[in-house]
């Protein structure tokens, strides 16, 4: 999977999506507090021919909002090392400085930096690991589906230390390998014992849970669960809480900021003064002042760079 940007502009951006966004910038105190707050996949990037690509428009407009003081903040469901392996040295090439990152769906706060040697790291802020009776909690519908012989499970976990990246563990030895050539993001695939991995998790500060369940529905249902994949974070913590947090740590109030997203994990839209709705999902989240639709990432180019216009025009 390699990185590039698209060279060619969004789609034109309806009239009344201009207006209101024209409407919130003067309404608002963007001009001097504001902040751009997005979502990666699915939101500010996308995957064209098996490549993950950051919109020309998008990268342009985001250089110039920041060139023009305006913070941007990124919010991802991604662990540190999966946005430094994939996109991390384009986004760093647009903030030109340490770039505030909320990762693992709100619990690990930090910046992308670069060193002296050109290689980039992560320097955490914040974080707000799992108890020990919430990591339980997390591997007790595991525990049940064991003991009744389903072994189409997979327990990812994210450790605090953001360097051990992420870790998978698999009830059968025999399908470690498939799994990892499956998930190759993945630094490590284990098979140990069920209460060997309780143990482990809990001798450790892990910062995010993620249970795949692959059984099928009639059966998922007998466990009260309604989806086949669940995340697991410390309690009242997710991308809201994450946003929240790191504006405070930098100065610049939500209600002044723009966010774009594009799933229901994306529930900090309902904090920012303008939500950039990206896609075709109708989310439960509103902005304090305005909530904006955009096709695609293309158009959310098109946005940003409306918005480094009127940015401009009070520089």
């Amino acid at each position: 999977m390699s990185v590039a940007s698209e060279t060619r502009h969004g789609p034109a951006l309806e009239p009344d999506v201009v207006e209101r966004l024209t409407k919130f910038f003067s309404h608002s105190r963007f001009a001097e507090l504001g902040s751009v707050i997005t979502d990666l996949d699915g939101t500010a990037v996308h995957e064209h021919r098996g490549r993950i690509i950051i919109p020309r428009r998008v990268e342009l407009a985001l250089m110039k909002l920041v060139e023009l003081g305006r913070p941007l903040i990124l919010n991802s469901l991604r662990f540190p090392l999966s946005v430094l392996r994939t996109f991390g040295r384009e986004w760093y090439a647009i903030s030109r400085a340490p770039l505030p990152t909320v990762s693992l769906n709100g619990s690990l706060l930090g910046h992308i930096v670069m060193g002296s040697d050109g290689t980039l790291g992560f320097d955490e802020v914040a974080a707000f690991p799992l108890t020990a009776a919430e990591i339980d909690r997390a591997l007790a519908p595991v525990e049940v589906l064991l003991a009744d012989g389903v072994r189409d499970v997979l327990v990812f976990y994210y450790p605090r230390d953001w360097r051990m990246g992420e870790m998978i563990w698999t009830p059968v030895p025999e399908n470690v390998l498939h799994t990892r050539e499956k998930y190759t993001s993945a630094s490590a695939v284990t098979a140990v014992d069920f209460e060997k991995l309780r143990a482990q998790l809990h001798a450790e500060e892990i910062c995010m849970i993620f249970l795949l369940i692959d059984v099928p529905q009639d059966r998922l249902m007998a466990y009260q669960h309604s989806q086949g994949s669940h995340f697991f974070t410390h309690a009242g913590v997710d991308k809201l809480s994450g946003a929240r947090a790191m504006a405070e740590l930098l100065g610049v109030p939500l209600h002044a900021a723009l966010g774009a997203g594009d799933t229901k994990m994306d529930r900090f839209l309902s904090g920012v003064g303008c939500a950039v709705v990206v896609g075709g999902a109708r989310l439960p989240y509103n902005g304090l002042q305005e909530t904006l639709a955009v096709p695609n990432s293309l158009a959310l180019g098109e946005l940003l760079y409306c918005l480094s216009e009127l940015q401009r025009g009070v520089a």
